[in-house]
């Protein structure tokens, strides 16, 4: 997984950035999220939210947990955070590719 790629993310527009914004996308009918990225030292009980709010809302969507910790997502994107939602398909392809999708 490439973090660079994070931040492009970021700077076309496609990512969308902490629990607060994610759980809206997540909730939002119209939403066009391809996929949720979460770091791999988020508490045990953000990611059960985060898990719960996709099965009840997008029980299709894939999450994956990056191999990098809030401090190195910081490093690229400019903001500490966890969570992520990625707003399109292409790049959230490029992310995904390389991690196991959780299931539960």
């Amino acid at each position: 997984m490439n973090l660079s790629t994070l931040g492009l993310m970021k700077k076309t527009g496609c990512l969308i950035i902490g629990f607060d914004a994610v759980k809206r996308e997540l909730e939002s009918p119209t939403s066009k999220i391809a996929g949720v990225a979460l770091s791999n030292d988020l508490s045990a009980k953000t990611k059960k939210e985060i898990l719960f709010l996709r099965d009840k809302h997008r029980p299709q969507m894939d999450i994956v947990v990056l191999d990098a910790d809030m401090k190195q997502i910081e490093g690229v994107i400019g903001k500490r955070t966890g969570i992520a939602a990625i707003m399109d398909e292409g790049f959230w392809k490029s992310l995904s590719k390389d991690s196991e999708p959780i299931k539960q």
